[in-house]
């Protein structure tokens, strides 16, 4: 159960600074025994993963109109909650 004590949270906003409801975010690692997790942000731009491994991570967020966002090599200690925000832009039409 230690092992498991951390967190990843953060904000979606667009180039503009408004906050995005309904963004795919992934986190995936090799640590993980299922291998990824995947939730959207809520009404306010917010997502929050919990009970993480610490390890490695790579955190996807994908939006119809935005293009894809990646953060890889997030870094996630034991006992701690990592804070990744992005902020999307609008993708080609």
């Amino acid at each position: 159960a230690a092992s498991a004590q951390s967190a990843i949270v953060g904000l979606l906003t667009d180039d503009s600074g408004g906050v995005l409801p309904g963004v795919s975010v992934e986190a995936s690692s090799p640590v993980m025994i299922e291998g990824s997790k995947t939730t959207v942000t809520d009404s306010q731009g917010r997502y929050r993963f919990v009970e993480m491994r610490p390890g490695v991570y790579k955190i996807t967020f994908s939006l119809t109109g935005f293009g894809t966002l990646v953060r890889d090599g997030v870094n996630l200690p034991s006992n701690f909650t990592a804070t990744v925000n992005g902020e999307m832009r609008v993708g080609p039409l």
